[in-house]
């Protein structure tokens, strides 16, 4: 069993709290738009991160994390975009990418709005976890953090704070 946090859109920041629940995860995926290269370092080292670049992320973040990420953990099927649409709403290259590659996961970041949406004509479960960063339109930061066991997706929570870092809410 693997314990991930994901998060998406820090925009160059990190604070406290969001390290130390990434201190309590076996690794910590990132779904673009990291900002400056010290978040992806600070990262590191608490914990292994997989990661992708986003439209903001300059050359020096472009050379350390891939555009695309796919990749197998626990069983499941998992593929990492930045930018890609939901359900009923993809882009034309995210719509190539899960037909190609056939997701069980398939996460995404970019809009700074929470979304967790089973996509049943694509077999997958979308995520998107908001926004972790202060740069935005978004009022309240969000997080996710959940475990992959034998192929299944579980213990899924939506950890909120709100803009200015005050934990507000954790939901089970």
């Amino acid at each position: 069993m693997k314990k991930i946090l994901l998060l998406s859109d820090t925009h160059g920041f990190l604070d406290q709290r969001i390290q130390n629940y990434a201190e309590k995860v076996d690794e910590i995926w990132h779904a673009g738009d990291i900002g400056k290269m010290n978040i992806l370092n600070r990262l590191e080292s608490i914990r292994p991160v997989r990661a992708v670049y986003g439209n903001i992320d300059n050359h020096e973040i472009r050379k350390q994390v891939p555009e695309i990420l796919n990749f197998e953990c626990e069983g499941v099927n998992v593929l990492i975009i930045h930018i890609a649409g939901y359900p009923g709403r993809y882009n034309s290259r995210a719509k190539r990418l899960i037909k190609l590659e056939k997701p069980k996961l398939f996460i995404c970041g970019h809009s700074h709005i929470l979304k967790i949406i089973q996509d049943k004509k694509n077999s997958h479960l979308h995520m998107n976890p908001g926004a972790a960063g202060i740069s935005g339109f978004h009022k309240i930061r969000t997080l996710l953090r959940f475990s992959l066991h034998k192929g299944e997706i579980k213990n899924l929570e939506v950890i909120e704070m709100d803009a200015r870092g005050k934990l507000t809410n954790s939901i089970n």
